[in-house]
């Protein structure tokens, strides 16, 4: 484990921009037929990890086999906890319970308490699962065994199921383990200070947050999220600038991304001062399309009016049209001279925290205590006995 960053949430929280979700009951046709039955399932597909299914509070990094886009980002390394969710941060620290989860239910699970408690996997190149099966909570051993799942696709479509809720999710108790149900990211940033001890400490900051209503988890329910287009998916200015899929994205030549700043990136997109890019490139790309119907107005005006002075009209065509390609020129050549000569200095931060909160709802996550550390499994080319203690935070 990574000494933690300080955790502070600024997230926006269910806006539907990032996914879609719906939720199924037990009477629903379609809640059959998202329920991934692993015990079908060939035994070569199946892996029950051996270290998560005798352990508490314990995560393990697991690869897959294809990259899943979660957020917009490619990933192709997860972190499996105990505790009913899954990592999906790049950088490990105690606080995983924080933000950057898939979690189908977040809690206190402890599968190391009966031998018939198993955390296991599947991964078929297609579809990624991971199952907690008959685990039951810490300290609460008589409430009965739960089983639910978690499935990534290779489209980026995440589904939780419920096979087995043995008590209201709302009773389970949190103050010994957070308790989340949903999706959340984040991007890390380092915040500028003036205090040499504090100067490399980072921040992760949680930009959106999915939480769904724990009321309608019961036993044979389910939820699907269907991933929405990001800016991230554009590869080229043209795309990024005039996609219908998207809104508000901005194209940084630098970096060759699209990005409307909140994202994984975003000290990277600050470090290389793409929100000057944007700017002039945004205005550059207002000047051609403006430009462009200016030109096709006035071509179309020339070809429907009665010809008078046949070589004089084509003449003062010609040299529209050029004037107008030396202007454009001349400013592309005047954006990339800008760009090159200005140094790529990030703006702090504070601008960033000042925002509203119906931007950026802010929740502290800073003083939360021991509770919430997870140790990671040690993994080397294979599952071996070996741990990596967390680090003390009392």
């Amino acid at each position: 484990m990574q000494k933690s960053p300080k955790l502070t949430s600024f997230s926006q929280e269910d806006s539907q921009k990032y996914y879609r979700w719906q939720s199924f009951g037990p009477t629903d046709t379609q809640t059959a037929s998202l329920w991934v039955d692993m015990d079908n399932l060939h035994k070569n597909q199946v892996r029950i990890h051996g270290i998560l299914s005798n352990a508490h509070r314990q995560a393990a990094r697991v690869a897959l086999s294809f990259d899943f886009p979660f957020y917009g980002h490619y990933l192709r390394q997860i972190i499996i906890a105990t505790g009913g969710f899954i990592y999906m941060g790049e950088i490990t620290h105690r606080m995983l319970t924080a933000t950057q989860y898939v979690a189908p239910l977040m809690a206190n699970f402890d599968p190391s308490f009966t031998k018939n408690s198993t955390v296991r996997y599947s991964d078929n190149g297609n579809l990624f699962v991971v199952q907690w099966d008959k685990v039951r909570l810490k300290d609460r051993e008589a409430a009965g065994p739960f089983t639910f799942q978690a499935a990534l696709h290779k489209n980026g479509t995440i589904v939780f199921n419920y096979k087995d809720i043995p008590l209201p999710v709302e009773e389970i108790n949190s103050t010994e383990h957070p308790l989340k149900v949903g999706l959340s990211d984040a991007f890390m940033g380092h915040l500028p200070t003036s205090l040499l001890s504090e100067a490399k400490r980072r921040t992760i900051y949680e930009y959106h947050r999915v939480a769904i209503d724990t009321t309608k988890i019961v036993s044979g329910s389910a939820f699907e999220f269907t991933p929405l287009p990001t800016c991230l998916q554009h590869t080229s200015c043209d795309l990024c600038l005039t996609s219908n899929l998207t809104s508000s994205c901005g194209w940084c030549n630098t970096l060759q991304r699209c990005s409307d700043g909140i994202d994984r990136h975003r000290q990277e997109w600050l470090d290389y001062n793409c929100p000057e890019e944007v700017r002039l490139i945004t205005i550059l790309h207002k000047r051609e399309m403006s430009s462009f119907e200016q030109q096709s107005s006035f071509l179309s005006d020339i070809q429907t009016s009665p010809p008078n002075n046949g070589m004089t009209e084509n003449t003062a065509i010609i040299a529209g049209v050029v004037a107008a390609l030396v202007l454009l020129v001349a400013l592309t050549l005047l954006a990339v001279y800008y760009i090159n000569t200005h140094p790529t200095v990030a703006p702090p931060f504070y601008l960033m925290q000042r925002r509203t909160n119906n931007y950026w709802p802010s929740m502290k996550f800073r003083n939360q205590g021991c509770h919430s550390s997870y140790a990671e499994v040690e993994l080397g080319g294979h599952e071996k006995e070996g741990f990596i203690e967390a680090e003390h935070c009392c």
